[in-house]
């Protein structure tokens, strides 16, 4: 029998699919989680009478991936449209092959659909488990940043266009923020979206009699899942929930990577990669590639794709889906690892982060001080009036531009200007630390957050759930 490999990720794997998620997710992480839902069916039997202790440890020494052939389970799927059935096919032999009365524990009362969803939800536990520490430690590194750099000016930017001054703490305060709400997300998955799946055919246990809500809750007991309401072979809330954080986690760690990409452009060049050796070009000896940004996004945009399906896959028909549950297989894999692997390069991503301050300040200095426009104005209220302060400071930005002159130049040379303000007024206006304003109360609420999510620890899986 072929032992199928947890670590080859094939020619473009080491880039779209790198980190932990992967490993939880191989065929060899499915088929091991088959079997145990496989094993966990027989010993609930024994656990309420409906066999014995000694026939389920039949089945669960059995229960060995390394002992089934992958490829060939996988080609004898297609007769039968799952890999269950040659599995139990495969798995009843080799139980029988030790004793053949423990034979008729295997997957009795359970369909194929039993299995596999079971076996997704152990696996896509696994996967936010990982996924889960990834965006901890991606955290913490952003939370670093931002107070580091809690007071180092540059451009605030909106519509791509520099717009008015802020910290390089409050941009990564920004991203710490948005990994936490999604690392929260994630966590509350974890606790409280897997559970185990067991309907039998129509979801009514019959083949069990009375013992059947019985084995239900010892089979979730012994697969470590939470024990459903009833049967979710067709109630696909779970998986669309799961996608939706899948999708939240992608876009949180996308939205770190643009701006990374933008900020290391060679015009602005406000932050390097100070990993060593990395993000040349086949062509361009001089390129330096923010590479574990582009490939943070490379996986990252994946995600939306396999959400869509994963959504567009809800309506599975009465008591059994033609074609809808199959369709979910791939993309919730895909988007497991896809997710996973953007989380894995945005760790990296900012663990090598560096910005360059002598870059934001030549770009603050670019525009003749304009992004100091909304402070001047704002300074000029108070004696002038809110709109008159905006007309006057329009009028001096359009001269600033025509004459290509500073700003505060500019505004200097206007009366109504030096008489409300002064030349001490004009200076704190133009200063990058009079414009902070509540940037420090920010940042502090956006690391208090931080320590708050990375303080905290999933709720152990196993309860009851409401889905």
């Amino acid at each position: 029998m072929n032992e199928p490999t947890t670590s080859h990720r094939g020619l473009f794997g080491p880039v779209l699919s790198r980190g932990g998620v992967f490993a939880a997710t191989t065929d060899a992480a499915w088929l091991q989680a088959m079997l145990d839902a496989e094993a966990a069916l027989a010993a609930a039997q024994a656990d309420v009478g409906l066999g014995s202790a000694a026939h389920a440890a039949v089945v669960a020494a059995a229960c060995r991936a390394e002992a089934f052939d992958v490829e060939a389970l996988g080609r004898g799927a297609v007769d039968g449209a799952n890999p269950v059935i040659p599995l139990v096919r495969a798995l009843s032999a080799a139980v029988a092959a030790v004793d053949p009365a423990a034979a008729q524990l295997v997957h009795r009362g359970a369909t194929s659909q039993d299995i596999v969803d079971t076996a997704a939800m152990l696996v896509s536990r696994a996967a936010l488990a990982v996924l889960v520490a990834d965006l901890r430690r991606a955290v913490h590194r952003a939370a670093q940043l931002a107070d580091t750099h809690r007071h180092l000016a540059m451009a605030g930017r909106t519509l791509g266009q520099h717009a008015a001054p802020i910290t390089f703490g409050l941009k990564a305060a920004g991203w710490t923020s948005g990994l936490v709400a999604a690392g929260r997300r994630a966590e509350r998955a974890l606790a409280e979206l897997p559970a185990v799946q067991l309907g039998g055919a129509v979801g009514t246990l019959s083949v069990y009699g009375p013992s059947g809500p019985a084995v239900l809750a010892a089979f979730a007991r012994r697969v470590g899942l939470a024990e459903p309401v009833l049967p979710w072979h067709t109630e696909r809330s779970r998986i669309a929930e799961l996608a939706g954080v899948l999708g939240l986690v992608a876009g949180a760690a996308a939205k770190v990577a643009a701006d990374v990409v933008l900020l290391a452009q060679t015009e602005v060049a406000e932050v390097r990669d100070t990993a060593a050796g990395r993000g040349g070009s086949s062509a361009m000896p001089h390129k330096r590639n923010p590479v574990a940004a582009v490939s943070v996004l490379a996986a990252a945009r994946t995600v939306p794709g396999e959400v869509a399906t994963l959504l567009a896959s809800m309506a599975h028909e009465h008591e059994r889906a033609a074609g809808a549950w199959h369709a979910e297989w791939l993309p919730l894999i895909a988007a497991l690892r896809s997710s996973g692997s953007a989380v894995t390069w945005l760790v990296d991503v900012l663990e090598h982060l560096e910005p360059v301050p002598t870059a934001m300040a030549a770009n603050l200095a670019r525009t003749g001080g304009l992004l100091y426009a909304e402070a001047a104005a704002a300074a000029l209220a108070p004696a002038l009036g809110r709109l008159e302060a905006q007309r006057s400071v329009e009028q001096a930005c359009t001269e600033a531009l025509a004459d290509g002159r500073p700003l505060r130049v500019v505004l200097g040379e206007r009366p109504e200007v030096v008489a409300a303000l002064g030349e001490a007024g004009l200076d704190a206006a133009f200063s990058p630390v009079s414009v902070a304003g509540s940037t420090d109360t920010f940042i502090d609420r956006a690391l208090a957050d931080a320590r708050a999510f990375r303080a905290a620890r999933a709720s152990a899986p196993g309860r009851q759930s409401s889905t």
